[in-house]
């Protein structure tokens, strides 16, 4: 008897494993809640509740040739680091190809996930969905969970203190989408993460005077290396990993040389005291 599995989830882990369910000899039914594959890459004007939310000018931070999947090659004529819109036409490509998207119900929210009664012996699960109003149970032998982990926003007001008598405006970057609303405004972004990096760098066209805050500094690492070729393209190898490995003071002090070359870490007051190969910012 066929295995049935429920994937939930039609994003970039969703459809892989749709596909892999179907080399495998099982039965995938995916349940997404929108109307779209996609899921983070699927950008919208407005943020949508319970999804993750992207803003307009996402590029990616790895080269199309590091995030592709190893059964479908990007398009040549992809720029080595893709917009968003690029990133979903390509999910779009991968799911027509291996024909995923019939295994597909949108607009089809999971409502609950439980045990089934004879679950000790029979290894099943009782899922209920709701579509148009409407739910409807299902019993599954295996569930396959692909809704990633970018959905809720994380902003800690707590941390602000006075945060309530400020006049002006403050959200998570989930809200951002453009930054024509930040004319000629002064902005404070929080946080040194890759998005954060991002939003500094858009927002200083347009805004009067932008503030980046951190409680640490963090290494400022390129997408692009030497020669134009991509940074992890030329850095991720088995010889860098192996030379990681046994010289890691000698590695790190390379690594750092290199980024500093591009922007002095200590002048900036950017250096932070952990090494290179512990945590980095892409930009």
């Amino acid at each position: 008897m066929v295995k049935r599995v429920a994937v939930i989830g039609a994003g970039c882990s969703g459809l892989t494993a749709i596909k892999c369910c179907l080399e495998e000899g099982l039965e995938p039914t995916c349940f997404e809640k929108s109307g779209d594959i996609g899921g983070l890459w699927r950008f919208k004007d407005v943020p949508e509740d319970d999804r993750a939310s992207i803003y307009n000018s996402v590029i990616i931070n790895t080269s199309k040739e590091m995030m592709c999947y190893s059964d479908y090659p990007i398009p040549e004529d992809y720029p080595n680091f893709m917009h968003n819109s690029k990133v979903l036409q390509y999910f779009r490509q991968y799911g027509e190809h291996f024909q995923l998207l019939k295994y597909i119900q949108f607009k089809t929210a999971v409502c609950s996930i439980r045990k089934h009664p004879d679950f000790l012996t029979t290894g099943q699960w009782d899922v209920v969905t709701e579509s148009e109003g409407k739910q409807e149970k299902h019993v599954f032998d295996a569930i396959l969970v692909c809704i990633g982990h970018h959905t809720h926003p994380k902003l800690p007001l707590h941390s602000f203190p006075g945060i309530e008598n400020f006049k002006g405006q403050y959200f998570h970057s989930r809200d951002y989408k453009t930054p024509e609303p930040f004319k000629n405004k002064k902005v404070i972004v929080i946080g040194i993460g890759n998005t954060a990096v991002d939003l500094v760098v858009e927002l200083s066209a347009v805004a009067k005077q932008v503030f980046l805050s951190t409680r640490r500094g963090a290494w400022l690492i390129n997408r692009v290396c030497d020669n134009g070729f991509p940074f992890d393209i030329v850095m991720t190898t088995r010889f860098n990993a192996k030379l990681l490995t046994a010289f890691p003071k000698l590695s790190n002090n390379f690594m750092e040389k290199k980024v500093n070359n591009r922007v002095d870490h200590d002048n900036f007051g950017l250096k932070p005291k952990h090494r290179s190969s512990q945590a980095s910012v892409h930009g």
